[in-house]
């Protein structure tokens, strides 16, 4: 507990403060703050607004100076450079699982990665279902492939401790996984012909990421500045330029500057010191020796968290907060004014995504993973039935915000781009619904056969 660290007169601060921690690190509030931002992009998409809205997305900024130019419209800048973050924030999750999280143990992970297999696989198969035939639209198959990590779980947390924490584990798993192919799919689909000169470029730089890391830099600063560079080639490369935020991820050191043994030595003599220079009676700040002591601690306590941990804290706020909410509002209007329903709905696309989404997803999870427990290569989570298996797989259908991302990069026509978000924005809304009741279902019952089998007071 810290509660009596802090003066009493900046106890109000400190409450406040560990509140808003705690707000921008909830993914249930990160899932309400972008549902409010889509939901106004489709407000502003169906009223005069969204012309002078177009116009400001497509300013242009950068650097401009006499005849020459670098910059970028709004919208590329939310799209290539805030996602690229939101890619360096999803690769310093999917790093963390494969150090020391459900992806370092094949055994525990296999369920959930073969589930994640079956939710790619399946969605593709009923998009061609719909497409194959329609080169215009066949290359489309990638956007219901993807679940949204944030919506999913944010809506699982509405749950609390209804569903056992294996769904969870199970669910943020597969959704990781789901991450990685999402990710290799845009890599090596969604590019542009490659520019050999800039790709060659973006692998030296990456290279240079890698010494460093060998070398055992641990300071952020040059890891990002050399990333900044690795995001410019490989945009120029025509490689999509979020991918960089994923290589940047897994160049980022994971182990600690500090020798923790010696540190716990070092630090408990350092308090020792401190105490000992202290003096109660006299102003803070005319004590040197104490606070040269403590600056001492606090420079190298910092240095103990993981560069790649100190990168996450710091930035999961500001994607979950600002640069997804930004992405949603950007992206996930869809005119109806003046859109005829029977090109949207006789469109194959809004079928392929639909029904990819919310009939492929769960089918191609369940089968996968029914499949692998029956061929014990794996079983089902402690306290885990097939039924919170469906409901999570359900929930595997809200592909929100990869979905709208991958459909803004497979389409060129702008008009089934727009069918296609329709069709994500409809089968995510009733995917987080009909997944949400289904598990909540399955908790009433499960609370109401508890009841009937608890033994009566006397008996």
């Amino acid at each position: 507990m810290t509660d009596n660290i802090f003066i009493d007169e900046v106890q109000g601060h400190q409450k406040r403060y560990r509140k808003l921690i705690d707000f921008t690190h909830s993914s249930t509030r990160a899932a309400f703050v972008m549902l409010l931002a889509a939901v106004a992009a489709l407000v502003v998409a169906n009223n005069p607004a969204h012309h002078a809205f177009e116009e400001i997305l497509e300013m242009q900024v950068g650097f401009f100076l006499g005849g020459q130019q670098a910059g970028m419209s709004l919208h590329h800048v939310v799209n290539d450079l805030f996602m690229a973050l939101f890619f360096l924030l999803v690769g310093l999750e999917i790093k963390y699982e494969m150090t020391v999280g459900e992806l370092t143990n094949i055994r525990q992970a296999i369920l959930p990665i073969m589930g994640a297999l079956g939710g790619v696989l399946a969605p593709i198969g009923i998009y061609l279902a719909f497409n194959a035939g329609n080169p215009e639209t066949a290359f489309g198959w990638g956007v219901p492939t993807a679940t949204d990590i944030a919506f999913a779980l944010g809506i699982l947390a509405l749950l609390g401790n209804k569903v056992p924490s294996g769904v969870r584990v199970f669910l943020s798993t597969l959704a990781v996984a789901d991450d990685i192919i999402a990710i290799l799919v845009i890599a090596v689909f969604y590019g542009h012909a490659p520019s050999f000169e800039w790709l060659a470029a973006a692998v030296f730089v990456l290279a240079v990421l890698i010494v460093m890391n060998r070398m055992h830099v641990y300071a952020l600063p040059p890891y990002l500045v050399v990333g900044a560079v690795l995001w410019y080639c490989v945009l120029m490369s025509g490689v999509h330029a979020t991918i960089a935020g994923v290589l940047l991820a897994f160049t980022i050191p994971t182990g600690s500057r500090v020798n923790l043994h010696s540190f716990m030595d070092w630090s408990g003599e350092k308090v020792r010191q401190a105490r000992e220079a202290f003096e109660p009676e006299s102003p803070v700040l005319g004590q040197g020796e104490y606070l040269s002591t403590v600056k001492s601690l606090s420079r190298v306590s910092r240095q103990v968290v993981p560069p790649a941990v100190r990168l996450e804290h710091r930035l999961n706020p500001w994607v979950n907060f600002l640069m997804l909410p930004l992405f949603a509002l950007c992206n996930a209007g869809v005119p109806f004014m003046g859109s005829e329903p029977a090109a949207v709905f006789g469109d194959p696309v809004f079928y392929g995504v639909a029904l990819g989404l919310l009939l492929g997803k769960p089918v191609g999870i369940m089968l996968f993973s029914f499949a692998t427990v029956k061929l014990k290569a794996a079983r089902l989570p402690e306290g885990v039935t097939w039924m919170h298996m469906l409901g999570a797989a359900i929930l595997g259908g809200v592909g929100f915000t990869m979905a709208i991302f991958v459909a803004n990069l497979a389409y060129a026509d702008a008009a089934r781009i727009a069918v296609a978000k329709l069709g994500i924005l409809m089968a995510s809304a009733v995917a987080g619904i009909v997944g949400f009741l289904f598990l909540l279902a399955q908790a009433k019952r499960r609370s109401r056969e508890q009841e009937a089998t608890a033994p009566v007071d006397g008996e």
